[in-house]
């Protein structure tokens, strides 16, 4: 079973634009972005899977986070531009070996989550 590790969050201030990171152990075919802030439940923002054209966002993530992969490092990326507030969550990595979807149960694999604070 793959493993995922996150890393790049901490604390930031409003309208910095941090990027996340998320290392696989191996290739998976699907490799996602979820975030959970306190007292709600885990978000899909969007996935990136092997194919050329295989990306998808959430309404109203595309424009805000940009998602990117390299393949060839087994990393997934997650650009937050000019983050708000209310973009304080524990942000995870998820991945899935055979499709992508936006549903948290389609994925087999969790990162740890890698917390991330905005103030104003």
């Amino acid at each position: 079973q793959v493993r995922l590790v996150e890393s790049g969050g901490g604390s930031v201030q409003s309208g910095d634009s941090p990027t996340l990171s998320c290392v696989a152990s191996g290739l998976t075919f699907c490799m996602a972005w979820f975030r959970q802030a306190p007292g709600s439940e885990r978000k899909f923002l969007g996935y990136r899977n092997l194919r050329p054209d295989g990306w998808y966002y959430a309404t109203g993530i595309e424009g805000r986070f940009t998602i990117s992969r390299d393949v060839a490092k087994n990393m997934l990326y997650l650009q937050l531009n000019k983050v708000r507030p209310e973009d304080t969550a524990v942000y995870y990595c998820a991945s899935a070996l055979n499709s992508c979807d936006a549903s948290a149960e389609s994925y087999d694999t969790w990162g740890q989550g890698t917390q991330v604070t905005v103030s104003s």
